[in-house]
């Protein structure tokens, strides 16, 4: 085993690199070392720009800023040891400043140092006037708008994960790779400025080595001028060339990753190669060239042998391309393999939807996509209406045909329950008798009533709808019939939705921001299964968990004085009490209220308990009596009043809130614990008081 652990080599090894690139600037290198570090700095080169064009995206390569900055400084670290040795030794032969340099100097250029410089100069107005100066374009713009579409896209990963498309920790990666994308392209637009500093360096350079070494060659070695310019400034170039060459890469590379575009329409991400390949490989590509190549070769100025060679070669490539395109359109049969009657899987047996919409038979159209699909939009409606209402994203529903079923009917079941269904008429329209009809209409149809507030109803022709209308009755299709009985009876139980899957999207979501506050709640001291169960009693009592952070505030309070399920959710309702007594009262208005006598309230606390949860039990009679009391009060009142609440005693408030659940929905029912010290209140009646006695009239003496 050695000594350094591979992570501590990894460690290690950057610092001991750029220690390395100082070391060249300062310590005199000998011409062998110079070679190798030359040859590696060629394969550095040709190694990042095949990154570049390997990577299916920028952020693929997303080390590529800061790769360019140490290259960078590796060949200004050269190219400062290179004119050491050039300066030192070039006196002595062109060899003396290393094989590398000599090659590019003398073979390279034919050892003419003006076509050596010609070619130098034109290598750096490509790589700044061109690549550089493009690829420096296209990481500003890229920038900028990756900056300003930033809220944008975070807003859309916010959308999504509040409608149920990704999960909390999918949610996490996108903001990562959006925030990654922003700083990538931020460091590729300062990093192309490295690329145009070195070119103007490498310009500076040569300058310095071609007038400093035809001034020592005379100077310090006796050279004559001839002679001086001939070595010193042939070396020079070759110094000069045997950097530019890798410079010019690695602009190729930055401006390939900067141009760069993902491109998933076939389904899947592709390389440069890739992406380049198929895009090209249109046989509608091929064809006109070859017609345009041999048109050409046709002229007799042209050279004939060159042009229709290509044509011809166009040609092959267009009837290549069309077959291999018409093969493609073939439709391949896929294997299908015999089933194994001995096996049966689990979803044959087994239904892992909580809500599934079982339909008839005559009803599957109402879900088929060639003709619109008008129910899979009414239950999307739905869910997101709910999960709106109840503050969590409620399980994506099942729509499925059913044999047990008439042609006509359906049925919505949850977790196995039916929970209720009707017939329906898909081919016509529902009027509805909300009290707006007007006395002696003239509308006829089917009678029947309105599945999901039993309201007098009809099913009638469409072409009756726009006189159903002026009749008076609201009208719907078959469609918003399925839809509103299914938002009602799952609006109904909110908490048989919320699942611990539900409830760790909310936790992730929240500890986001606010990771101490989950972090004092979960997973000690409640675990996700009590948790849940902790939310779903607030969401059957009526409180939304929309607003999550109040509740979770509230819940780790609470977990300091109780560890009882019944007793935290008392504790949290009372310090939610302002939030539940705003739902239905506005500020500053008086909540109308009603109470119980103290002798009756009495009883109910101290009577018979439930010997399973210790909750009061109500006689049936006086539950009876009650619950009509509470519902004529009600009714009295009428729809347009505001809602009353009824004010008992903590331990009596569970038991009361059961039995007006029936009898009076609309009646909120309050621990006094819950009311808040500063909301006014008007008390309107007194349940079970008796009823005071009227005088008995005097009678006078005749």
């Amino acid at each position: 085993m050695s000594l350094l652990s591979r992570p501590r080599l990894a460690t290690v090894a950057l610092p001991v690199g750029i220690l390395t690139l100082i070391c060249l600037m300062i310590v005199p290198v000998p011409p062998l070392l110079l070679d190798v570090f030359f040859v590696l700095n060629i394969a550095l080169s040709v190694a990042v720009l095949m990154a570049a064009m390997n990577a299916q995206k920028p952020l693929d390569f997303s080390s590529f800023p800061s790769v360019l900055l140490f290259a960078t400084l590796l060949r200004l670290s050269l190219n400062v040891a290179s004119t050491r040795v050039v300066l030192v030794h070039g006196h002595e032969g062109e060899a003396a400043a290393g094989h590398v340099i000599e090659a590019f100097g003398a073979f390279l250029v034919g050892g003419n140092f003006a076509v050596g410089l010609f070619v130098f100069l034109i290598l750096v107005i490509i790589n700044m006037v061109v690549i550089t100066k493009g690829a420096g374009r296209v990481s500003e713009v890229s920038a900028r708008f990756t900056l300003d579409a930033l809220p944008g896209k975070q807003m859309a990963i916010d959308a999504d994960l509040a409608a149920g498309i990704l999960t909390a920790d999918e949610a996490k990666a996108r903001r990562r790779e959006v925030a990654t994308e922003a700083d990538f392209y931020g460091s590729m637009d300062g990093s192309s400025k490295f690329v145009k500093g070195d070119a103007i360096a490498a310009l500076l350079i040569l300058a310095v080595n071609i007038i400093a070494g035809f001034c020592l060659g005379m100077i310090s070695h006796g050279l004559t001028a001839a002679e001086s310019a001939e070595v010193y400034v042939t070396l020079a170039v070759g110094d000069a060339l045997v950097a530019q060459v890798p410079a010019l890469l690695l602009s190729i590379a930055a401006a390939v990753i900067v141009t760069r575009v993902a491109d998933e329409r076939d389904g899947q991400d592709r390389d440069l190669s890739g992406q380049m390949g198929g895009q090209l490989a249109s046989p509608r590509t091929w064809l006109p060239v070859a017609v345009i190549l041999g048109a050409m070769g046709l002229i007799p100025a042209m050279p004939q042998t060159i042009f229709l060679p290509a044509a011809v070669g166009a040609l092959a490539l267009w009837r290549t391309l069309s077959k291999r395109a018409a093969l493609a359109a073939v439709p391949i049969a896929p294997i299908i393999e015999a089933p194994d009657p001995a096996r049966i899987s689990l979803s044959e047996v087994s239904d892992q939807t909580l809500v599934t919409i079982e339909l008839g038979y005559g009803l599957v159209h109402l879900v088929d996509e060639a003709r619109g699909a008008p129910l899979v939009g009414r239950i999307t409606g739905v869910r997101k209406q709910l999960s709106q209402a109840f503050g969590f994203v409620v399980p994506q529903f099942r729509v499925r045909d059913s044999l047990d079923l008439a042609p006509q009917d359906y049925r919505i079941v949850l977790g196995g329950v039916p929970l209720g269904g009707a017939s329906v008429r898909p081919d016509k329209i529902l009027a509805i008798d909300v009290g707006e009809v007007r006395e002696g209409h003239m509308l006829g149809g089917e009678e029947t009533r309105d599945p999901s507030f039993g309201c007098p109803a009809r099913w009638i022709d469409a072409a009756q709808r726009d006189l159903a209308i002026a009749e008076g009755f609201l009208t719907v299709d078959a469609s918003t019939v399925i839809a509103t009985q299914l938002n009602q009876l799952l609006g109904e139980r909110p908490g048989e939705l919320l699942g611990p899957d539900q409830v760790r999207a909310i936790l992730d979501a929240v500890k986001e921001h606010n990771a101490g506050l989950v972090e004092g709640i979960h997973p000690q001291p409640l675990s996700l299964a009590a948790l849940t169960r902790v939310l779903r009693a607030l969401l059957e009592d009526g409180i939304p968990i929309s607003h999550p952070l109040p509740i979770l505030a509230s819940l780790a309070d609470g977990v300091q004085i109780a560890a009882d399920h019944d007793r935290l959710v008392e504790l949290v309702r009372a310090d939610l009490g302002s939030l539940i007594v705003g739902r239905i009262c506005a500020p500053g208005e008086r909540l109308p209220v009603l109470t119980l006598d103290a002798q009756l309230e009495t009883a109910i606390v101290q009577g018979l308990s439930d010997p399973a949860t210790g909750q009061p039990l109500i006689e049936p009679d006086l539950a009876r009596n009650i619950g009509e009391h509470v519902a004529a009060l009600v009714a009295e009142r009428g729809a347009a009043a505001p809602p009353l609440a009824l004010i008992v005693q903590p331990r009596a408030r569970r038991a009361l809130a059961g039995l007006l659940k029936q009898r009076a929905p609309s009646c909120l029912v309050l621990s006094i614990a819950e009311l808040p010290a500063s909301q006014p209140i008007e008390v309107v009646a007194v349940i079970g008081a008796p009823t005071p006695a009227l005088p008995e009239p005097e009678i006078l003496a005749a």
